[in-house]
C-alpha cells in the first residue's frame, strides 16, 4: 500500500530560501546524496509561517516509525479503553449522587461520545500545532478533568469534568496518534494498526485491575486523583511522536509562495465580509469533515453508516459487565476479572492477527473479514443471557474479546482502503461526529432499560441486534457494490471508483500550488509490481 499524495509538512521555526542545514533522516530510511533539512519540526497537516517549505516526505515503514507505534500504543490504552474502567466505580457514583442508571451511564456515555465528537476541532489544532503537541494537550486536558472530577458535588459536574474536559483531552490524544501512525507505516500498515489497536486491549487489560485496587484503597474520588496523574503519560508519548522531515527538493518547487495575481487579489478585494465569512466556513467544514466524501464516495457513505450503527450497541456491554455480574452477587474483584480477561484475549490475538491481515490474499477483503467478525461479536451478547456465573461471562468474554480482536485491528484499516490518505483526518472527522451521537445515547437508553425492566440481561440482547444487524447491513452493501463495479467492467463501463480521483494539483492556501510526488514507498512498490495499488489514511 502506497501513497502519491506529498504530506502537507510546514516548518515552525526554519527552512530558509537561502539557508540549508545537515539534519539526520529518521532510522531506518536510506540515506540520501545531498543534505536533508533539518531542526525544523515539519508537521503534517500544518500550516507554517510564509517562508515555510511544504515538501513530500517518505514514510520510513520502520526506524523512528517502531517508537511512534509504541507510543500510540499506549495513547490508545489511556485513551480508548479508559471509559470502560468507569464501570467499576458505577455503583459508588450512584449511591454518593443518589442517581439513577441512566443518569450514572451518562459519565462514560458523554466521555466517549466527546472523545469522537471532537475530531474536527482536533484537526484544527493538528494544522495549527501538530500532531505532537497536540497529543501533549490532550494529556494535560485529560489529566486535569479527571483531577477537577474528584471534587465534584453532583453529577451534573462529574459530566463536565469527566465527560466533556476528559472526553476531549483523549480526543485531542487518540486522534493525532492514529493519524502519524498512518505516515510513519505505508507497506506495513495493517500490521501497524493491528498492533496498535492492542494498546485497547491492554488498557482494558490492566486499567480495570488498576481501578479496582485504587478503588479499594482510596474510595473513587482518590482513585480519579490517581488516574488523572496516570494520563499525564500521554504527554511523555506525544513528545516521542517526531514529525517526519521532508527531503530537501532538488528541482522545480513543490510549492510557490509568491504573492496573489493581481486579478486574483482584485477579486478578493471585491468580496463582500459576508461572503468571504461563508467562504471560510464552506472551505473549513469541507477541510476538516468529508462531506464530499460522504456524497461522492459511496463506501465511504455505506461504511460511516454501518458504524455508526453499530456503536450504538458495541461499547454498551463493556459499560454493564460489571454492573450486570455484582448484581447478581458476585465480587467486585471477580467482576473486574472479567474485563481483565478481556483485554488478556486482545493482546494476544491483535499482533498475529495484524500480521495475517497484512498478506495480499487479504488485500480487498478487509470489509468482509471485518463484517464478519462483527456479527460474531453481536452474537456473542447473547451469551450473558443464558446467566450470570462466572463460567458463563468467562465463555462470553473469551469469544467477545477474539471477534473484538479482529473489530478492532481493522477497523481503521478498512477506512484507510476507503479514502485517500490526504482526505483520511477529514474523513475521520465526520465519522467520528456521526459515531459520538449513537455512542452519547447508547449507555443511557441501556439504563433507562434496565430502569423500566429492573434486569441487566435486556441490555445485552438489545446489543446483540443492533451490532449483528449493523454487520449485515455491511456484508450486503460492500457485496452489492463489488457486484456493481465488476458488472460495469464486463460492460466495458468505467465503474464508479472507491475514491474520488486525485487532482495533479491542489490549491492548499493562496498563492500556493501543492504538486504531488510519489514516496518512497511508490518506488518500491512500482519496481516490485510494475503497478501501483493505493489506498490511504
Amino acid at each position: 500500500m502506497t501513497q502519491r499524495n506529498g504530506f502537507r509538512g510546514t516548518s515552525d521555526r526554519c527552512l530558509h530560501s537561502q539557508a540549508s542545514v545537515v539534519c539526520e533522516q529518521v532510522n531506518g530510511m536510506e540515506q540520501e546524496k545531498g543534505p536533508e533539512a533539518n531542526d525544523c519540526e515539519s508537521e503534517e497537516g500544518g500550516r507554517g509561517k510564509a517562508g515555510a517549505v511544504k515538501g513530500a516526505v517518505a514514510a520510513p515503514d520502520g526506524g523512528w516509525g517502531w517508537v511512534v507505534l509504541v507510543a500510540t500504543i499506549m495513547v490508545l490504552a489511556l485513551t480508548v479503553a479508559f471509559p470502560s474502567c468507569v464501570g467499576i466505580f458505577y455503583t459508588d457514583l450512584q449511591n454518593d449522587f443518589h442517581a439513577s442508571n441512566s443518569e450514572t451511564s451518562w459519565v462514560p456515555s458523554i466521555m466517549t461520545s466527546v472523545l469522537h465528537a471532537g475530531g474536527p476541532f482536533c484537526s484544527v489544532l493538528v494544522e495549527r500545532l501538530g500532531c505532537r503537541a497536540t497529543v501533549m494537550l490532550g494529556g494535560v486536558l485529560s489529566g486535569l478533568g479527571m483531577a477537577a472530577s474528584s471534587f465534584t458535588q453532583s453529577i451534573s459536574q462529574l459530566y463536565i469534568t469527566a465527560g466533556v474536559i476528559t472526553g476531549l483531552g483523549f480526543c485531542f490524544s487518540f486522534q493525532p496518534a492514529v493519524t502519524i501512525l498512518g505516515h510513519y507505516f505505508v507497506r506495513r500498515r495493517a500490521f501497524a494498526n493491528a498492533m496498535s489497536s492492542t494498546g485497547t486491549a491492554l488498557g482494558l487489560c490492566t486499567l480495570p485491575v488498576l481501578g479496582n485496587y485504587l478503588h479499594t484503597e482510596l474510595g473513587w474520588r482518590g482513585s480519579f486523583l490517581v488516574l488523572g496523574a496516570v494520563l499525564l503519560n500521554c504527554c511523555v508519548c506525544g513528545a516521542v511522536m517526531r514529525p517526519l522531515q521532508p527531503a530537501k527538493h532538488r528541482g522545480q518547487p513543490l510549492m510557490n509562495h509568491g504573492p496573489l495575481p493581481p486579478e486574483e487579489d482584485k477579486v478578493k478585494k471585491e468580496k463582500g465580509l459576508l461572503r468571504l465569512i461563508w467562504s471560510y466556513l464552506v472551505d473549513s467544514m469541507s477541510k476538516h469533515m468529508a462531506f464530499d466524501q460522504f456524497c461522492n464516495n459511496s463506501r465511504y457513505c455505506v461504511y460511516s453508516i454501518g458504524i455508526t450503527w453499530m456503536m450504538l450497541g458495541f461499547v454498551v456491554p463493556l459499560v454493564y459487565l460489571v454492573p450486570y455480574a455484582t448484581a447478581n452477587d458476585m465480587e467486585q474483584s471477580r467482576a473486574a476479572l472479567l474485563l481483565s480477561i478481556l483485554g488478556i484475549v486482545n493482546i494476544v490475538v491483535r499482533p498475529p492477527m495484524g500480521i495475517i491481515f497484512n498478506l495480499p490474499w487479504f488485500k480487498g477483503r478487509h470489509i468482509y473479514v471485518f463484517a464478519a467478525a462483527l456479527l460474531v461479536n453481536g452474537l456473542s451478547n447473547s451469551i450473558c443471557c443464558i446467566g450470570p456465573s462466572f463460567k458463563v461471562l468467562l465463555i462470553y468474554v473469551v469469544v467477545y474479546g477474539l471477534s473484538m480482536s479482529v473489530v478492532g485491528s481493522l477497523m481503521f484499516t478498512v477506512l484507510m482502503d476507503t479514502v485517500e490518505m490526504s482526505r483520511f483526518p477529514s474523513a475521520l472527522g465526520l465519522l467520528a461526529i456521526m459515531e459520538s451521537i449513537t455512542l452519547l445515547i447508547g449507555p443511557p437508553l441501556a439504563g433507562v432499560l434496565v430502569d423500566r425492566t429492573g434486569q441487566y440481561y435486556h441490555v445485552f440482547f438489545a446489543c446483540s441486534a443492533v451490532v449483528a444487524s449493523a454487520a449485515v447491513f455491511l456484508m450486503v452493501s460492500f457485496c452489492w457494490l463489488d457486484k456493481r463495479d465488476r458488472k460495469s467492467l464486463m460492460q466495458g463501463q468505467p465503474s464508479a471508483p472507491p475514491e474520488p480521483a486525485r487532482p495533479a494539483a491542489i490549491d492548499i492556501v493562496p498563492g500556493c500550488q501543492y504538486s504531488s510526488v510519489p514516496t518512497e514507498g511508490d518506488k518500491d512498490k512500482a519496481s516490485a509490481n510494475g503497478a501501483e495499488y493505493i489506498t490511504s489514511l
